[in-house]
């Protein structure tokens, strides 16, 4: 598998870091689960390349309550007009 695709929405989380995520589904999290052993490094964090609309980036989801979250940074939400509450449709696939 190349990777998933997914929409989901956009939350903002107000901790002493605030950063934007979203959420990745049960479904999509069950093959980063099987394939992370291969790729994980500290604290379950599992590298990605992330699409929304015409924006790619390197970043890491991490496990949250039997999910991972992806978070979203501020230049691609910019770039693809997002803000908290939309329902972007995301493609994700393993960085090694």
């Amino acid at each position: 598998m190349d990777g998933v695709e997914f929409a989901g929405e956009i939350w903002y989380w107000r901790g002493p870091a605030p950063w934007y995520f979203i959420t990745v589904p049960e479904e999509e999290c069950a093959y980063f689960e099987a394939e992370s052993s291969f790729v994980s490094y500290g604290w379950g964090m599992i590298p990605v390349v992330a699409e929304i609309g015409g924006t790619a980036w390197d970043t890491s989801m991490f496990p949250k309550d039997g999910r991972y979250l992806l978070p979203v940074k501020a230049s691609v939400r910019r770039a693809e007009d997002l803000d908290d509450g939309d329902v972007p449709t995301v493609r994700l696939r393993l960085r090694a």
